[in-house]
């Protein structure tokens, strides 16, 4: 979750490329794309998606 907050900058956060979160959570910038798509491809799931639209309002 937290991979997903800094790359699209939620919570009032600014942005952070792959690289960038890479070094904060010591992964390299492939795993945090990994981490990334697979978090995409969960929430894409309805009942998933359900949580997300309440989280974000």
């Amino acid at each position: 979750a937290d991979i997903i907050r800094y790359y699209f900058g939620l919570n009032g956060r600014q942005p952070h490329t792959l690289e960038e979160i890479g070094e904060k959570f010591d992964l390299t910038r492939e795993r945090v794309r990994q981490i990334k798509e697979k978090a995409i491809r969960r929430l894409k799931h309805t009942s998933r998606s359900k949580i997300l639209k309440s989280y974000l309002g």
